[in-house]
């Protein structure tokens, strides 16, 4: 276990309403120094998702032996037989290289790392224009069928209604706006601004 403990910063979600772009870009800005914290999962793998930088990719049988011998920060079965979860070791190996983890997670997972973690984490909600921009934007992907879109879209509904309980609310409406007040929260929750005063 490495000495370091670093900040855990959750980016949760309704699917399709920006929050890996908003990772992706907060990942880019070295002055954060934070590193990727990588999701297992049951499901396959989709399109060029690779095992170990998208996803670990494990088998149902492995996620369940691992939910048994309590491996996961935590884990959710998302839809039937289509587990995801945060290994403890994810962050142990991300905190051994001296670095902050961040997540992009669902609002479920993102809830319960800020209850096991509440003084090192900052929760931040990402919130679309509307349900409305939501299904424009999962259908322009092109990644997934009208049911799939449709089952997302109605576990966004009940996503919208967690917003209230994490520490922050990004309206993503407009893309360069989201992503400066993303980049401040980070900042402020690392206490960079305070080292220039």
């Amino acid at each position: 276990m490495s000495d370091f403990k670093g900040k855990l910063f959750v980016f949760s979600a309704p699917s399709g309403s920006g929050k890996t772009t908003i990772v992706r870009h907060l990942l880019e800005q070295e002055r954060f120094n934070l590193a990727f914290s990588i999701s297992a999962t049951s499901r396959e793998p989709r399109g060029f998702e690779k095992d170990g930088k998208d996803y670990y990719f494990i088998s149902l049988k492995e996620f369940k032996n691992k939910i048994k011998n309590d491996e996961f920060l935590e884990w959710e079965e998302v839809y039937r037989d289509n587990f995801y979860g945060t290994l403890k070791s994810e962050i142990e190996r991300i905190w051994a290289l001296k670095k902050h983890v961040i997540f992009d997670i669902d609002v479920v997972g993102g809830l319960r790392i800020k209850k096991k973690y509440p003084k090192e984490t900052l929760s931040v909600f990402v919130k679309p224009p509307s349900v409305d921009e939501l299904k424009i934007r999962l259908k322009k992907r092109k990644t997934e069928s009208e049911e799939k879109i449709n089952m997302r879209i109605a576990k966004a509904s009940v996503e919208l209604a967690t917003a209230p309980q994490f520490d922050k609310i990004i309206k993503n409406y407009v893309l360069e706006d989201a992503l400066k007040e993303a980049e401040d929260l980070v900042s402020d929750f690392l206490e960079l601004n305070k080292n220039k005063e």
